[in-house]
């Protein structure tokens, strides 16, 4: 009979999950879904099912901290807009929650306990960003660098509250933990004798999974052990193909931890009103980001793209809860309550993600009205462009080379990172550091006078973006975009643009690809 539970769980999930994203959601509302039916048809949830869902979150921190750049949290946009926003949404939800306990006393909740509460509801889900932006392609992006950033620095909140509140005080031997910052050569090390397969996968969970074990061994949270371990072997290009190899397996243990939100049950009809509400109240969270993201020198593009993908209520909310209620401030029928608002921030924020980028190109002139003084700067030059190639990697910079003794300084890339666009300026490269998915750099382009455009940033979601992106604008010129999959070469070509396979040639192959492109146009 466990057998087939454990077989009934996935079906569902399966068929919720593919049902969402039919209908535009993410998956990971199917999955939720899929935990509240299960729990109306007597399905429970089993140990597996628990070690899965604390395993997936335990990958997710690791992956992030993997992509975690200490400098990017030390600037004031981060970490100001986080901590800001912290207080003031605190503040008004406690607010809102007084003014309930006033309206149905049959709450029977303390000031403390809606204090909690309130703080629970700051945090935006760390899974929903990493899902959303993945699936558009974004997570390379500005707006991607400007959330996750936001996100570590409420994740270390929530951790040091937690630590606090369970009374989880670091032992002495936590200063051991110390001992991992020489021993990173030697992991590295490790990293790089295992190649690029099941090895590699093998060895991120085991330090994932053993950074979490020993940290709780010490007093600290097991989770933060994860992130630690993570942004320790950060900014390395194996690191990155390591995480790589675990967005696949970090998605699957993760649908543990949405399938047991559902399968908690439903708090009483009361609870259930006071949880719509709260769900609902997640659509001002946005709002105030936009507003303090551009006070502190964001872009609003950037803005509006990061805010919308951080406008629901987090699943680190459940756990603060879930913790307030072991030690008696809150009922336990509250973590009940805040899953159904979590569920209803998700079904309000996707749809609101899924439009942020026609919402800012439909009123670009109001928005831009909120850009900061500081960022008015002089922009490098973008006239005299034949081709322009997008994604500044291997294949990118192979294509570059192939073509620039034909056209010279007619060749510009564009790249998002800094540091390789440093690195690019000093091998004499014509490359310049912008957001291919921002129409505000296309309109400093004259795509008239553009023949061809290369996408190369090896992301098939981020490339039909852009390429959607430039013929929205005018730009009737070539594409030729590359592609890992037959299917993806399909779909680009239903646009009109060329598709060549990176398994073939690489850059020098692209290039004469777009040659070839270039020549039969003429032709």
């Amino acid at each position: 009979m466990a057998d087939f539970s454990q077989a009934l769980i996935i079906l569902i999930a399966l068929l919720c999950g593919l049902a969402s994203r039919a209908v535009g959601l993410p998956a990971l509302i199917g999955y939720l879904a899929a935990g509240f039916a299960l729990h109306e048809i007597g399905i429970t949830a089993g140990s597996w099912l628990e070690q899965l869902a604390d395993l997936g979150i335990t990958l997710l921190l690791f992956s992030i901290g993997l992509k975690l750049d200490i400098r990017a949290l030390l600037k004031l946009n981060v970490w100001g807009t986080t901590l800001v926003h912290m207080v003031i949404s605190q503040s008004v939800l406690l607010l809102l929650l007084i003014g309930l306990m006033k309206a149905l006393p049959a709450l029977d909740l303390t000031m403390a306990g809606a204090a909690v509460i309130a703080f629970a509801l700051t945090f935006s889900s760390t899974v929903f960003v990493i899902q959303t932006l993945q699936e558009r392609g974004e997570l390379q992006s500005s707006q991607a660098v400007l959330a996750i950033g936001i996100l570590i620095v409420q994740d270390l909140v929530a951790v040091g509250f937690l630590a606090v509140a369970a009374g989880k005080v670091p032992s002495i031997y936590a200063l051991a933990l110390l001992i991992i910052i020489p021993a990173r050569p030697l992991i590295l090390k490790l990293l790089s004798l295992s190649g690029y397969g099941e090895l590699l996968t093998l060895l991120g969970l085991a330090l994932a999974i053993g950074a979490a074990e020993v940290s709780e061994l010490v007093g600290l949270k097991g989770d933060l052990g994860a992130l630690l371990m993570g942004a320790l072997l950060a900014g390395k290009d194996k690191t990155k193909a390591l995480a790589t190899n675990l967005i696949q397996l970090k998605d699957l243990f993760l649908v543990g931890f949405f399938l047991s939100i559902g399968l908690g049950g439903w708090p009483p009809a009361l609870l259930i009103g006071v949880a719509i509400v709260l769900g609902l109240a997640s659509v001002a969270k946005p709002l105030l980001y936009f507003f303090l993201m551009t006070r502190l020198h964001t872009a609003p593009r950037q803005a509006v793209l990061a805010s919308s993908v951080l406008s629901s209520h987090s699943e680190f909310g459940l756990i603060v809860i879930s913790i307030a209620a072991g030690l008696g401030w809150v009922a336990p029928v509250w973590s009940s309550t805040l899953s159904i608002a979590l569920a209803i921030s998700f079904l309000l924020a996707a749809p609101m993600s899924k439009a942020s980028h026609s919402f800012y190109r439909k009123h670009r002139d109001q928005l831009l009205a909120h850009r900061s003084v500081q960022l008015l700067d002089t922009y490098e030059r973008t006239d005299n462009i034949n081709t322009v190639i997008l994604g500044m990697g291997r294949v990118g910079t192979g294509a570059y080379e192939a073509l620039a003794p034909r056209l010279g300084e007619e060749v510009l890339g564009i790249e998002a990172s800094l540091e390789k666009v440093s690195h690019h300026q000093k091998e004499q490269r014509r490359v310049i550091c912008a957001d291919a998915s921002d129409p505000d750099f296309w309109v400093r382009i004259k795509l008239p006078e553009v023949q061809l455009i290369m996408l190369a940033l090896t992301n098939h979601p981020e490339n039909m973006l852009v390429a959607k992106l430039i013929r929205s604008m005018g730009y009737s010129g070539d594409i030729a975009s590359v592609v890992q999959h037959e299917e993806h070469s399909e779909q680009l070509q239903a646009l009109g643009i060329s598709a060549f396979n990176l398994y073939g040639q690489a850059g020098a192959g692209f290039a004469a690809h777009a040659r070839d492109v270039i020549d039969s146009r003429a032709r």
